[in-house]
This record gives C-alpha cells, structure tokens and sequence, in this order.
C-alpha cells in the first residue's frame, strides 16, 4: 500500500484525491493547507486522517511514501526539493517552476536518488493524443514539415466557469500581482507540450502577447495586466515551422485544444475538450499520391492516466513521462517566449 499525502486543498487538490481514491494500492493519509478551515473543510469531505498546517511538520511526524503537490505555482519548487531531500517521491501540479532556473534546479535533485517524479501534463490522459504521438515520432509519416497548435477557452466571454468579473478564482489569472503568468503561463504550458512531445524540441521562437485593455484595466485590487492571449511563431529543432497558441477570448469553445501535424509523406490531428472522453480517437491521412483526400478515423483504446503512471512507475521503479525533466524543458520554453515578447524578436531556445 503506498501512503499518500495531498499538500494544497484549493481546487485541484479535488482532482488529485477522486484520482488517486480510485485506487486500491493507495491510501491518502494527509492533506497539508496554511489555510486551517479549507484544510479542514477537505479532511472532513474526503475521510483524511491526519491534517497539517505546516509542510515541514508533515515530513519530519507523518510516515508517507509519496506527495501529490497541488500548492500555488510559486510554492511548487519548496514543496518538490524538501519532498525529494526527505526521500518521498513526488507528484507536482503544472507548471513544473516558475522559471527554468528553478525548474532545472528540481530537475537536478530527482539525480541525486531513486525517486519518482512526475508533472500532470493533464493532455497527456488523450489516448488519440498518446497514439498519435507514436505514429509521428516513429518516422512512418515521413519528417514534420508543419505544425498547427491552438488552445480555446472562452471565459472572458462566457460564463462556463464563473463570472470573472466577481469570482477571485479567475480575477487572479489577469493579474500578475497576484501570481499569474497570464494565458502562457496557465495554458501554455499545456499546448506547447501538446505539440512539441509528438514533433521534438523547438529551436527558436517568435512570440507575441496581447493584454486588452477594453475589458477594463482594474477590479477592485486585481490588476488586469496578465496576457489574455499569445501567439508562438515558432521553429523546431528537426526543421519544420509553424504556430503555438492559447486565447481566453475563444468564443464558442470551452476547452478546446487542436493539434494537425502535416509531414511529407502525410498529416495527423486531433481536437477536443475533454482528453478521455472526447480525446479517445485521432485522424491520418496518407492518400499524398491520390487525388482522393480523406482523413481516416482511428479509435483508440483508454491510457493510463497520469496518476496511474505515477503509481505504477513507484511500484515498478521505473520513471514514466512526464517527468521532472520534462516539465524542465516546457518551463525553458515559456522562458524564451516571455523573453521574444519583451523584446519582440526571434530567441532561441
């Protein structure tokens, strides 16, 4: 039985424990939150015995295996290192870090020991997206020539996930004040996983960020000056171009990510809300030496979810994707396109 403890009660920690409750071989003994009255409000919902207000109080009087971190970005790198120094193995919510000197840093403490780290690049679930990243990086289509990569959400425009002009669970996603790296800091680091696991890393990127200003510039100590929207120009390693982006004024879709992968010798896409659900499926076309063109559906059996990955990779001591490693290398991407931004030229990677 592997014993588990949830640090962060705020709303992703709801995710991680109905995950992690599913599972036979886990048992969830601890929740830590400096929040006494969320922390208890959860202990009591989901039957946890024990419960800390301090991190550190948890590690050094509470016998558990592995964490499930689901802090607030900037504490993710406190809570991985002292995890990882106390021998615990470690799941972390995204990002990994909130630079890549940070993330580099955490990466290089997974070296030191045998231990399990894992970053919920939550796309990762798609089982269409896990075989149609197989197929790409297996050269069958020939090499990437081109690559079209988008992520709508709507709620700037729609009231699917709240109002946000009254609710402080999205007000503090436009502010920079108060911890966001606007739309790329939230959902880039989903897209730019999404297309660059299946196609290689990115040599150098273009990028522009747009902050809009009609939709008002303050509420009541939320400053609204987080990007709304980016556009990644980008080009990879392997050669191909083409572009990464994520709006949250993507009226009519609610959670929508799209990829299309166009080789030479073919095309892959895929496009959905919810990754298990919606994402159990992806398209191809090879009729390149037809005048017939058709796309093909390929329905795709269920795969792991991450936190089965997680599970599955501590009892069998080996590391499953998406690493700590992983997220390193997505965090140095944002880097460089928070970088070509400023300065509103070409960065390399």
């Amino acid at each position: 039985m592997i014993k588990l403890a949830i640090v962060g009660t705020g709303d992703m920690a709801h995710d991680h424990v109905k995950a992690f409750k599913k599972m036979d071989d886990v048992k969830i003994v601890a929740a830590c939150d400096v929040n006494k009255h969320k922390l208890a409000d959860f202990v009591n919902k989901y039957n946890i015995e024990y419960s800390y207000s301090s991190f550190d109080e948890l590690l050094s009087s509470c016998e558990v295996d592995a964490i499930s971190n689901t802090t607030p970005d900037s504490f993710h790198k406190e809570i991985a290192i002292k995890s990882l120094k106390n021998n615990k193995h470690i799941f972390s919510e995204k990002p990994l870090a909130t630079n890549y000197p940070d993330a580099l840093e955490m990466y290089e403490e997974t070296t030191k020991k045998k231990l399990i780290n894992m970053i919920n690049f939550t796309y990762r679930n798609s089982s269409g997206f896990q075989h149609l990243a197989k197929i790409v990086r297996s050269g069958k289509l020939g090499s990437v020539k081109h690559v079209d990569a988008a992520y709508y959400l709507s709620w700037l425009t729609c009231k699917h996930q709240g109002d946000w002009k009254v609710d402080d669970h999205l007000k503090w996603r436009m502010s920079t004040k108060h911890g966001s790296a606007g739309v790329l800091g939230d959902t880039g680091v989903h897209i730019i996983d999404f297309a660059t696991y299946p196609v290689g890393t990115i040599k150098k990127t273009n990028t522009l960020l747009k902050t809009f200003k009609d939709k008002g510039e303050k509420i009541g100590e939320y400053v609204l000056d987080a990007n709304d929207t980016f556009v990644s120009m980008v080009e990879f390693n392997n050669g191909a171009v083409g572009t990464i982006t994520s709006t949250r004024f993507g009226t009519g879709y609610k959670n929508r990510l799209g990829l299309k992968i166009f080789c030479d010798k073919g095309a892959v896409r895929i496009s959905f809300d919810d990754p298990v659900s919606e994402g159990n499926h992806y398209e191809i076309t090879k009729e390149i030496d037809s005048k017939n063109m058709y796309w093909e559906k390929i329905p795709t059996s269920p795969t792991p979810s991450n936190f089965e990955r997680f599970i599955k990779s501590i009892k069998t001591g080996q590391n499953d994707q998406p690493d700590f490693k992983r997220g390193a290398e997505i965090q140095k991407i944002l880097d460089s396109c928070f970088e070509s931004a400023k300065i509103n030229t070409w960065v390399n990677v």
